[in-house]
């Protein structure tokens, strides 16, 4: 039975009901609803709307339900459409009458803007706890490979030496910025919109201050229609679930790559690869490719509901029902990359041999060679086009820089002297970087010193 069918005169059919149905999905909802009911049942009792027996027998009931729900003992029907009805038919058949009254002074509007936030304060927090565990695997691969040397590239070519432990807290750097990212977001997220009705306010004396309290909300949204109407902080949400997964998808990219015979940087731990149907030799790095792959599922959830949003006019409008699958999709969908993407890491075997192999033999230590010509005295673009032109010889003669003869060093510029060996060994050019910030094994070590003090 409908809990709104005195305006109507006609049943909906069942393909209608259907259709109109979201119990399917907001079901996962049943503990911040019942959360939400418990707390506004408090504060009618409290107020003098319903009586303090009333509101006990309403707040011990529902506890009840919540138990037998959990247990596995209640089931959701389609005709109750949505988790909001469902716990109210099944108080009502529990208690009668007075579980009529719980939801006065309330509409499912400002009820299901409490559900969503409610979870998304919870789901925040255990994002944040992965990328913590994911920061914590990040920092251990660096502080084990500050002295593992690999090539660092821009536009994937090899372009100077650095160490793995550099590039490892780049991406650091970047799941950092995320978990800021996400608590700035909480705070949005953390403002209550009970109380408002359906729009309007309610004329019954609420205390919604009183709501903030006992739901744990940093604050009370001043404004009802905007409440019921707000998704912003859900579309916030899905922005930083989306720059996350990028972040993880970048990432993953590297892996891909290093992990194929071309690189052989690394090799992914056999629990976290699978084989082919037909190549009995393959070992595909699939929970990579899978997590690169899911970045586009999470940004189509944000184009989702930024869609939905785009033509609603003020309040709430039931396009709003489409909100959940994105975000609960999202939420589903980070959190399962967030932890097997830890998992394949800390597993990962890292060729330090190869890579530094790759780094000795890109002509890297380039740049380190025209700085040496610098500090001779020689314009740095006159330098620039010298190493060129070096560069250039030593690969026609496949010849690594630091195999060149001195004969041939001084036939570029007699400014070389037998010190340029040094200068350019990769070693020492990883070594001889300064800026804050750099790639040197000083500047990594405190970079990782600075992590240990935050």
């Amino acid at each position: 039975m409908k809990l709104w069918k005195g305006r109507f005169s006609k049943e909906a059919t069942s393909s209608s009901n259907e259709f109109n149905a979201s119990i399917g999905f907001d079901q996962r909802l049943y503990e911040e609803d019942i959360t939400g009911s418990i707390a506004h049942a408090k504060m009618l009792g409290k107020q003098g709307i319903i009586t303090i027996e009333e509101s006990e027998l309403i707040i011990r009931t529902l506890k009840e339900i919540l138990a037998d729900i959990e247990a596995g003992k209640v089931e959701f029907t389609i005709e109750g459409e949505d988790i909001h009805m469902n716990i109210e038919t099944i108080l009502t058949e529990r208690i009668g009458q007075t579980g009529k009254k719980l939801h006065t002074a309330r509409s499912r509007n400002d009820q299901i803007a409490l559900d969503i936030r409610l979870y998304l304060k919870k789901e925040t927090a255990e994002i944040d706890s992965l990328l913590e565990e994911l920061l914590g695997a990040l920092k251990d691969l660096a502080e084990k490979h500050q002295e593992t040397v690999m090539p660092g590239y821009t536009h994937l070519q090899r372009a100077q030496p650095v160490t793995l432990a550099y590039h490892m807290l780049a991406y650091y750097q970047m799941f950092a910025r995320d978990r800021e990212r996400f608590a700035d977001c909480l705070a949005r997220i953390d403002r209550l919109p009970l109380g408002s009705g359906a729009l309007a306010g309610t004329t019954y004396d609420t205390d919604r201050q009183f709501l903030a309290d006992e739901l744990g909300f940093a604050s009370v949204l001043p404004n009802g229609m905007d409440a019921v109407a707000d998704r912003d902080f859900a579309l916030e949400f899905l922005s930083c679930c989306s720059i996350t997964m990028m972040h993880l998808s970048r990432f993953c990219e590297e892996l891909i790559l290093w992990s194929s015979v071309e690189f052989g940087f690394i090799e992914m731990d056999d629990s976290y690869s699978t084989g082919s149907s037909i190549m009995p030799q393959k070992k595909n790095p699939d929970m990579a490719e899978l997590i690169r792959g899911k970045s586009g599922r999470v940004y189509g959830d944000l184009m989702s509901l930024l869609t939905i949003c785009k033509g609603l006019p003020l309040a709430y409008n039931k396009d709003l029902q489409e909100d959940k699958e994105p975000v609960f999709d999202a939420i589903d969908t980070i959190k399962a990359s967030l932890g097997i993407f830890r998992e394949m890491i800390v597993t990962m075997k890292v060729n330090e041999d190869k890579m530094a192999g790759a780094a000795k033999y890109g002509y890297m230590n380039a740049t380190d060679a025209a700085d040496y010509l610098v500090q001779k005295g020689i314009p740095f673009r006159d330098c620039h086009e010298i190493i060129g032109n070096m560069v250039l010889y030593a690969i026609n003669h496949s010849k690594a820089l630091d195999e060149l003869t001195m004969e041939e060093f001084k036939s570029f510029s007699e400014a070389f002297d037998e010190d340029i060996y040094d200068a350019i060994s990769i070693v020492n050019c990883i070594k001889a970087k300064k800026s804050e910030g750099s790639t040197s094994f000083a500047s990594v070590a405190k970079q990782l010193a600075d992590i240990d003090k935050a």
